[in-house]
C-alpha cells in the first residue's frame, strides 16, 4: 500500500534532482580526465605519487574545509537567515569569510613547508623509494593552494544550499575536471614525463581557485557580498568553531579510513594507492550522485526545522532521505559488485593501464561496493546531529570506527591485498550507520525502521532480478562486444529494476521519478 508523499518530500526530491543533474555532469567530466591521466601515467611510479599527493590535498580539504565547514556553517548559517535580519546574516558571513581566509592562507604555507613530514606519515611506505618519496612531496607542495580555494568555495557553497540553491554548487567542481582535461589535451603531450605530473599537480590548484570564483555571480544575486569582517568573539563564528572541531573527524570518516587506506596501501605491490583510487571513483558515482544528494539538500532543511521547532518534520525529513537513498543505493551497490571488473576494463585498461592493474582495481572496487549504502546512511545520519548542532556524536562514533577500520585492513591486508583494505573500510561504514542510527533514534524518537526495512527487502529482491537479467547478457553467446554487452547489462537491468519496484508497490517510486525530472539546471524552489 501506498503512503502520501508530502509536499515537502517531493521538494526534497526535486532538489536531489538538480544537485544529481550537476553532479552526473561533473562526473562525466571527472571521468574523462581520470581517463586521461590513467592512459598518460597508468598504475606506475608518477601515478601513485601523484595520488598519494592529491589524497593529502583531498583530506585536508574535508578535515579542514568542505566537509566539516558545510556541516558546522550550513545550520548556524540557517538560523540566522531564519531568525535575524539581512544585515546581521551579512555581518556574520564577512566575519566568517575573513576568519577563514586568514587560517586557510596559515595553514597552506604551513603545508608546503612541511610537505615531507606529512607524506612521511600518509605514505610512509614511499620512503622505501625515494624517487617515489620526493616526487610526492613536490606534488604535494604545487596541490597544497587546493585546500585554501576549496574551502573558501564550500564557504559559498554552504550559503548558496542555506537558500536551496543546488545546481551551481554542485557543478562547481567540473572546473577541477576541466582544468586538467585542458592541460592533459594542450599542455602534457609537449612536455617531459616528470613535467607532466607536475604541471598536472599545479592544474589541481588552478581548479580549485576557479571553483570559489564561478560560485560568487551566484552569491551576489542572493543578495550577499564577499566582505571583510574582524571580530574574534563574533557569536556566530564562535558557534562554527565549536562545532566544527569535533566535525572535522565525524563527516570525514570515510576521509580518514581512504587516509589508513592509503598509508597501508603504499606497504603492498606498486600500484596499490592507484588501484584504490580508481576503485573508489567509480564507486563514488551512485554515492555522489544519490547518497551525498540527499544528504546535501536535507542539511539545510533539516537545519530550518529545528530552527522552527519543528521535530516532526526533521523526523520525515530524515526517514524519507534514507528510503530514497536505499531505492537507489541498493541495485547501484549490486550493478557494481557484478559488473566491476568489466566496467573497470572499459574505463580505465588503455594506454599505460594494463589487464593487472584492472584485476586489483576492481577486486578493491567489489569489496568497496558492499558499504556502498553505509557510506550514504553515514552522511545523512551525520546531517541530522549536525542540523541540531551537535557535532560531539558523530565524532565520537567515527573515532570507534576509524580504529576499527586500522584493525581490520592490518589484519586482511596480508591475505587479500588491496581488497582487504577495501573490505575493511566497508565494514566500518557499516557499524558507524549502525551507531548512528541507534544513537539519534535514542536523541529524537522512532525513525520509521519497519518503513525501512521494508524498502531494503524490495528494493534486495528487485537487484536480484536485475542481476539475472544481466547475467544472461553478459554471458549470452555472439558476437558482441564488451562496451555493447556492458551498456545493455547496465540500461536494461536498471529498467528491469525499475519494473520490478513498480510491481512490487515501492512507495519511493514516485519520488525517485521526481528526481529523474529535475535533473536539470532549474533550481527547485
Amino acid at each position: 500500500m501506498y503512503h502520501t508523499v508530502s509536499s515537502d518530500q517531493h521538494k526534497l526530491a526535486k532538489r536531489a534532482g538538480v544537485f544529481t543533474g550537476a553532479t552526473m555532469l561533473s562526473r562525466i567530466l571527472g571521468y574523462v580526465r581520470d581517463s586521461l591521466v590513467a592512459n598518460f601515467f597508468g598504475a606506475g611510479l608518477a601515478a601513485d605519487a601523484f595520488y598519494a599527493a592529491f589524497r593529502i590535498s583531498n583530506l585536508f580539504r574535508r578535515l579542514l574545509g568542505e566537509g566539516a565547514l558545510s556541516a558546522s556553517f550550513i545550520p548556524v548559517f540557517s538560523e540566522y537567515a531564519e531568525k535575524h535580519g539581512k544585515e546581521k546574516t551579512q555581518r556574520f558571513f564577512s566575519v566568517m569569510f575573513t576568519t577563514l581566509l586568514a587560517l586557510l592562507v596559515a595553514l597552506t604555507a604551513l603545508g608546503v613547508m612541511f610537505a615531507p613530514q606529512i607524506t612521511r606519515v600518509i605514505a610512509m611506505g614511499f620512503e622505501r623509494t625515494p624517487e617515489r618519496f620526493d616526487l610526492t612531496v613536490t606534488l604535494t607542495r604545487y596541490m597544497f593552494p587546493f585546500l585554501l580555494f576549496i574551502s573558501l568555495a564550500a564557504l559559498l557553497t554552504g550559503v548558496l544550499n542555506a537558500f536551496h540553491s543546488f545546481f551551481l554548487p554542485a557543478l562547481a567542481p567540473a572546473a577541477l575536471s576541466v582544468v586538467e582535461i585542458v592541460y592533459l589535451l594542450a599542455v602534457a603531450p609537449f612536455v617531459s614525463p616528470v613535467q607532466q605530473v607536475i604541471g598536472l599537480a599545479v592544474s589541481v590548484a588552478i581548479g580549485g581557485f576557479i571553483q570559489w570564483v564561478i560560485q560568487i555571480p551566484a552569491l551576489l544575486k542572493k543578495g550577499y557580498r564577499l566582505m571583510f569582517g574582524w571580530d574574534l568573539r563574533h557569536e556566530g563564528v564562535l558557534r562554527v568553531e565549536k562545532l566544527m572541531l569535533p566535525a572535522t573527524i565525524g563527516i570525514s570518516v570515510d576521509q580518514l579510513n581512504a587516509f589508513v587506506d592509503t598509508m597501508i596501501a603504499s606497504f603492498l605491490q606498486q600500484g596499490s594507492v592507484t588501484a584504490l583510487y580508481y576503485s573508489n571513483r567509480v564507486m563514488q558515482l551512485p554515492l555522489a550522485l544519490f547518497g551525498i544528494a540527499l544528504s546535501q539538500v536535507a542539511l539545510p532543511a533539516m537545519s530550518a526545522s529545528v530552527a522552527r521547532g519543528d521535530a516532526v518534520q526533521i523526523k520525515d525529513t530524515l526517514n524519507f532521505s534514507l528510503r530514497l537513498t536505499l531505492f537507489m543505493i541498493i541495485p547501484a551497490m549490486a550493478g557494481l559488485m557484478f559488473l566491476g571488473a568489466p566496467i573497470v576494463k572499459v574505463l580505465f585498461e588503455h594506454g599505460q593501464f594494463t589487464p593487472e592493474a584492472t584485476e586489483m582495481t576492481s577486486r578493491a572496487m567489489l569489496f568497496f561496493s558492499l558499504g556502498l549504502f553505509a557510506y550514504a546512511a553515514v552522511k545523512i545520519l551525520a546531517s541530522a546531529f549536525y542540523a541540531h548542532q551537535n557535532t560531539r556524536v558523530p565524532v565520537a562514533v567515527a573515532a570507534v570506527c576509524v580504529g576499527l577500520n586500522i584493525v581490520l585492513s592490518l589484519a586482511l591486508m596480508r591475505r587479500m591485498g588491496v581488497g582487504g583494505l577495501a573490505l575493511a573500510t566497508a565494514v566500518a561504514s557499516w557499524v558507524n550507520a549502525a551507531l548512528l542510527f541507534y544513537l539519534l533514534r535514542r536523541k529524537i524518537g522512532l525513525l520509521g525502521g519497519r518503513r525501512i526495512l521494508t524498502c531494503l527487502l524490495k528494493a534486495c529482491a528487485a537487484s536480484l532480478g536485475m542481476i539475472g537479467f544481466c547475467h544472461l547478457v553478459m554471458t549470452a553467446r555472439g558476437p558482441f562486444h564488451l562496451i555493447v554487452r556492458l551498456a545493455v547489462a547496465i540500461a536494461g537491468g536498471g529498467l528491469v529494476y525499475l519494473g520490478l519496484a513498480r510491481g512490487l508497490r515501492m512507495e519511493e517510486w514516485g519520488p525517485f521519478w521526481s528526481i529523474l525530472s529535475r535533473a536539470h539546471p532549474v533550481e527547485a524552489d
